[in-house]
């Protein structure tokens, strides 16, 4: 980290230590939203409720509103996968994204949806074949536990790390357009 320190980013140490050492703070997607629409700001995409966030709305609570990481919870289930738990209010689902000041959205993640009979619903409400999942079904039929998971941005959680600025400059194996050979 002192190599990052001395070239890339000065403040990189102290911001991890204010990171690691921060009151994360909760919002409701709902109450996000209400934030968003009532701060005043013009932003380049607008902000309603239904529609996913994007980096500008997530920097701006995680950065001016909070100024501390936020996790956001309760999206709604329209904009969410099939497999994310539904809430009892049958409108969101229980899922999260961990946002951090500097870069946005760093984790997101969901409990997932256990009950066979809600998961088949999910999916014919979003017009999936339920025998393309016969194995994912099956996984629910056959038993199984609530349980929850959730994914890590690699490449921005070392840009985060770092302070390098873009994160496609820290991505290890790059990928580009019609240049894939898997």
């Amino acid at each position: 980290m002192q190599f990052f320190a001395e070239r890339v980013d000065k403040d990189a140490i102290d911001r991890l230590q204010r990171f690691i050492t921060a009151d994360f703070a909760q919002v409701d997607y709902t109450d996000a939203v209400t934030i968003l629409e009532n701060c005043g700001k013009q932003f380049e995409n607008p902000v309603y409720w239904g529609v996913d966030l994007s980096s500008e709305h997530e920097r701006y609570l995680a950065e001016e509103h909070f100024k501390a990481p936020v996790v956001v919870k309760n999206y709604p289930k329209d904009i969410k996968a099939f497999y994310m738990r539904l809430n009892e209010d049958g409108k969101t689902v229980a899922a999260m994204d961990v946002l951090a000041p500097g870069i946005g959205e760093i984790i997101g993640g969901s409990q997932r949806e256990e009950r066979l009979d809600v998961l088949d619903a999910r999916m014919a409400e979003m017009g999936l074949n339920k025998e393309d999942y016969w194995w994912y079904r099956d996984l629910r039929r056959y038993g199984t536990v609530p349980h929850s998971g959730f994914g890590l941005g690699f490449e921005r959680l070392i840009a985060y790390v770092t302070g390098v600025q873009n994160v496609r400059d820290v991505i290890p194996f790059p990928r580009t357009p019609r240049n894939a050979t898997f």
